[in-house]
């Protein structure tokens, strides 16, 4: 007898990924497989290792269009084979959606499935433009309104007699499209041309915007704006509130587009950061971390940890090199005898708080110079090893070998550039759509003068400028031939964003 797997209709929110439910984050970490639509955020599969596949109801040059009977067909067939399938909608699955119909096919077939609700558009715009739907002084109901029907009806069975009576607030969701129709048939029912009404377009994403206008000047101020969906049209006297109480477009840096160079699997924190300051990123990963090329060298060392005074991490990825596997051979900080940690900054110092452990030197400067003056006296005639990656500066070696240090390396990690940029990122540095670039080390400066298309390279230092996260990688940046427009004071990712800002205003 066939094991049938289980299918979770999962709500994936807005737009911001920080929106997903803490079920629909469960429901991703144990799935095989996952069918998203186009309104779910890509950013959201990094809570999965499962294969992910788009699907789509309309046709564009990357994929056919699917209809609904086969994403149906597809969902039955996965769990049929026993796997554990997600099936991530942009919103609510039932609101507005067509998570009820998979729901019933689903039912049909006779498969598992779980409903999982997620934040609708209608109460996520609302709140992230500023506008309370319900409100004691402006609306005690609230009516939620499709602008797009289905085209196999035979008449419309919206009554925009009774919506222009209706003492709420009105949302329609996919009416942009049809917004003069939309704003035409509430005057015709005798809703005032003065009432205050708005678009809210791409909303709770960076590349939020949000038009008010009065309904009978609505429809030519969004013409005006070039808005593009997805949108939600909102009408009530609520959105008088948003002059007041607007926040989410008020973030230092919103709307900005921001190339994140970090290795893909080391991003996470990085993306969290710039949207949490109202950036959108942009991927572009210039290096792929890896296992060392000689495992062996690593058990040597560990298995000799207790004979050094000093273990020297350069970034997180040494960390979770030499600590991560002296932890999978079921072994623990008690292996480290006297051994003393410098760290070159906080990055890597938060990265040891995973193993119960603090660092006891962290330079002021967040530089191998500055590590390397800061440890040099305290190892003098000591023996030190340092957890690396199979390439870098020998800054550190020099400075401990002046010491009389006796420094053992071991290269517990590979960091190697990538080929190219992924598609997608490519094509939106090819598009104009990323604003900065941050560099990140030296060798990621070079990696980006190596991989940036034509076009892109063109713009540079006018509608795209890069930020160095210190002086050594603006060096390395310039000598590369990129020009540098912004030069972080402190020397991480979160001084290269407040660079950006002070750049930008």
């Amino acid at each position: 007898m066939e094991r049938l797997g289980t299918v979770y209709l999962v709500g994936a929110g807005p737009g911001d990924p920080g929106l997903l439910t803490l079920r629909g984050r469960e429901c991703l970490r144990r799935a095989d497989l996952v069918l998203y639509d186009g309104l779910a955020n890509p950013l959201l599969l990094s809570h999965t290792a499962a294969r992910a596949e788009r699907t789509a109801r309309s046709a564009d040059p990357a994929r056919r269009a699917l209809h609904q009977e086969e994403i149906n067909q597809r969902l039955i067939d996965a769990a049929r084979a026993g796997k554990t399938v997600v099936r991530l909608k942009g919103g609510d699955p039932f609101v507005f959606g067509r998570g009820s119909e998979e729901a019933a096919a689903l039912a049909a077939a006779g498969v598992p499935f779980e409903v999982v609700p997620g934040v609708t558009a209608a109460i996520a715009a609302g709140e992230y433009a500023g506008i309370s739907l319900t409100h004691r002084e402006f609306a005690s109901a609230v009516a939620f309104v499709t602008g797009h029907e289905d085209p196999a009806k035979e008449a419309a069975t919206i009554d925009y007699a009774n919506l222009a009576r209706f003492e709420g607030t009105l949302v329609f969701y996919m009416g942009l499209h049809r917004l003069e129709h939309i704003v035409d048939s509430l005057l015709a029912a005798g809703k005032p041309a003065d009432f205050p009404a708005c678009v809210i377009s791409r909303a709770t994403t960076p590349l939020q915007r949000t038009v008010t206008a009065p309904l009978g000047e609505l429809a030519a101020a969004v013409r005006q704006a070039e808005l593009r969906p997805p949108s939600l049209i909102v009408v009530g006297e609520c959105v008088r509130q948003r002059a007041r109480i607007a926040w989410f477009e008020r973030r230092p840096l919103f709307g900005l587009r921001i190339g994140i160079t970090r290795a893909e699997a080391q991003a996470g924190e990085t993306i969290a950061r710039c949207l949490e300051l109202g950036a959108q990123p942009v991927l572009l990963p210039t290096l792929a971390i890896g296992p060392p090329d000689d495992p062996a060298a690593v058990e040597a060392a560990l298995d000799r940890l207790e004979t050094f005074d000093w273990l020297v991490f350069t970034s997180a990825n040494g960390v979770a090199g030499l600590l991560g596997r002296l932890w999978e051979r079921g072994e623990d900080a008690r292996r480290l005898g006297r051994a003393r940690i410098a760290t070159i900054g906080p990055a890597t110092a938060e990265a040891l708080a995973a193993y119960r452990l603090r660092p006891d030197l962290v330079p002021e400067s967040f530089r191998a110079e500055s590590l390397a003056e800061g440890l040099a006296p305290r190892a003098a005639g000591g023996r030190v090893l340092w957890a690396r990656a199979n390439r870098g500066r020998d800054v550190l070696p020099r400075a401990l070998a002046a010491a009389g240090a006796v420094l053992e390396q071991v290269t517990v990690y590979r960091s190697d550039d990538v080929a190219e940029f992924p598609p997608a990122a490519r094509a939106a540095l090819e598009a104009g759509e990323v604003d900065w670039i941050g560099l990140s080390s030296p060798s990621i400066a070079r990696a980006v003068a190596r991989l940036l298309p034509d076009a892109a390279r063109d713009r540079l230092g006018t509608s795209l400028r890069l930020a160095s996260i210190s002086p050594v990688t603006t060096a390395a940046a310039l000598e590369a031939g990129l020009p540098v427009s912004a030069e972080a004071v402190e020397f991480t990712w979160e001084g290269i964003f407040a660079a950006i800002r002070a750049a930008t205003g």
